[in-house]
Parts: C-alpha cells; sequence; structure tokens
C-alpha cells in the first residue's frame, strides 16, 4: 500500500483517534478524517495543534513518523516506535556488533550510489556528467579520499549556478533542500526503524549527539531525488517555501523509484533498501539495494 505523507499546518487543530482513523478538528468541525493504516509520515507545523494520547500511541504502533515543528517552522523533533521489526532484537544486536571493516564498506556503497545519481541528475539538465562517473569509480572504503565532498563542489554550481552555496542560509533554493531532505529524512528513519534497526548507530555519521546518525547515512543517495523536485520549483520561478512549494516536496515520496525489477513509490523503495541494510549486517548479503529513478 502506497503510504501517505501528510502535514498540518494551515490552522490550529485537535487530533484524535476514533475507530482506526486519525480526526482532524477545529473548534467543533471536523475538517478531515484519515485512516492511520494509511498514513506513513505527519508532520505537524502549527503550535496550536493538540493531540490525545491514543492517537499518539496509535501511530508510533503503525510505523508512521510523526515530525514535530518548532515556532520557527522548521522540524524540532521526530517520533518514531521503539519496536519496529519481528526480529529488532537480532537486528540491532547484529548492527552494534558490526565491524569497521564492514561499515567502511558499506559507506563507500553508499557514497558510490550517492555520486553516481548525482551524476544522473546533472546529465538530465544537459550538463557534462563524465566526471561523476569516474569519482563514483574512485570511492574507497570508508571513503578516505572524501569523494562525496568533491563531488559535491561540482555538483551544486552545475545544478543552480556558480554562485549557489549550500551552507548560505540567505539563499532560497537552501529553504526548500533543508524542508524536502527533512521530509525524506523522517521518511528514511521510519524505513531504519520499520527494518529492526536503531537510527542513532551510524555507518559514517557518529556523532553521539546525533540521535538519527543512521538516517543521516543512508538519505545520502536519496537526496538527488529532492534535487529533482527543487530543480522543477526553481525552474517554476518558484522563490518562497510556500504550500505549493511543500507540496511538490512532500510528493517526493511518491515519486516512481525501480528496484528489485520493479518500480514502486521512493517510500516503499527505502523499506527495501534498509531491509538490505539489515541484511549486511546479519550477514545474509554483501551489497545494499538502492533505487534508480
Amino acid at each position: 500500500m502506497i503510504k501517505r505523507c501528510i502535514e498540518i499546518s494551515e490552522k490550529p487543530a485537535y487530533l484524535s483517534l476514533r475507530d482506526g482513523q486519525m480526526i482532524i478538528k477545529h473548534g467543533d468541525e471536523i475538517l478531515s478524517t484519515v485512516p492511520i493504516e494509511d498514513l506513513g509520515v505527519l508532520i505537524v507545523d502549527n503550535p496550536g495543534v493538540t493531540y490525545s494520547h491514543g492517537l499518539l500511541g496509535a501511530l508510533l504502533e503503525a510505523n508512521v513518523a510523526v515530525v514535530v515543528c518548532g515556532r520557527n517552522r522548521h522540524p524540532a523533533g521526530l517520533l518514531l516506535p521503539v519496536e519496529g521489526h519481528t526480529l529488532q532484537n537480532r537486528a540491532a544486536a547484529a548492527q552494534a556488533a558490526a565491524s569497521d571493516s564492514l561499515r567502511k564498506r558499506l559507506w563507500r556503497q553508499i557514497v558510490r550510489a550517492k555520486v553516481q545519481h548525482q551524476g544522473q541528475v546533472v546529465a538530465e539538465q544537459g550538463a557534462e556528467a563524465g566526471a561523476f562517473t569516474e569519482l563514483a569509480r574512485q570511492v574507497k572504503n570508508g571513503d578516505p579520499d572524501n569523494i562525496e565532498a568533491q563531488a559535491a563542489q561540482r555538483y551544486w554550481p552545475l545544478l543552480f549556478t556558480p554562485a549557489f552555496r549550500r551552507s548560505d542560509e540567505s539563499q532560497f533554493i537552501n529553504s526548500f533542500l533543508d524542508y524536502g531532505y527533512t521530509v525524506l529524512r523522517a521518511a528514511v528513519a521510519r524505513a531504519i526503524a520499520g527494518a529492526g534497526l536503531h537510527p542513532s548507530l551510524g555507518l559514517h555519521h557518529r556523532n553521539q549527539y546525533n540521535a538519527f546518525a543512521l538516517a543521516d547515512d543512508l538519505i545520502e543517495p536519496f537526496r538527488p531525488f529532492t534535487d529533482r523536485a527543487v530543480i522543477r520549483l526553481v525552474n517554476g520561478q518558484a522563490d518562497t517555501l510556500d504550500k505549493r512549494a511543500k507540496a511538490e516536496l512532500l510528493s517526493v515520496l511518491s515519486v516512481p523509484a525501480a528496484i528489485q525489477n520493479r518500480r514502486v513509490p521512493l517510500m516503499v523503495a527505502l523499506h527495501t533498501t534498509a531491509a538490505s541494510l539489515r541484511e549486511c549486517y546479519t550477514g545474509e548479503r554483501d551489497t545494499l539495494e538502492f533505487p534508480a529513478p
């Protein structure tokens, strides 16, 4: 089933549970009802929203990722289920026991897939992408030469303008990218929890303060899916993160992606990738599965 990604931001609301449905209510008026089983990601971006405990429990039991935004309208927190898979203990134990060698081999696959995907996006824009093929070929275990950063230095100017800087928050394109990546990160974290893995035990990202280090690893090859949506917005003259822009970025989770000889929504493909990571940890396979656009 294709899971839905819903954002609640326009007006204060009370969210509650009734007969397996999330009830969205404003005052005495019921604005909408949504089957819990249809939800994949719920984003709440209005400080006037309140919840019932029963609803939050039902959302977590259904493996729905709940993103809560702060007063600055940026994501402030993410709720995920503690138990996401029937073999949770086995998967988490294998993840925690993974050797440095295995983590470096897996990180190599992630970086290589990301750089290859970036090359595809660049080629779609009509630019020469041969350098990305060569960079992807050069990635070694653990990426000691930081090929990921070398690719990024080429990537952004080719996608937008030579003056674009990913670190410059005053550039509106970055507000699109930040929002889109946040939505994607929540979906990746949801897939990780669903695979029985712990999101804080990363492969490459190991910051002690990062509760979603593994999500920040696994998201990398998926970022170009969001980049395509941002390119469409920029080409459509969008320059504000408004309702239309958010809808475009939320739709990324539904775009078709090719994986294991079938085309599925990206949110489904994320679960296949996370499951392949679990199998790498448990020794059932050596390579990760990544989708192609």
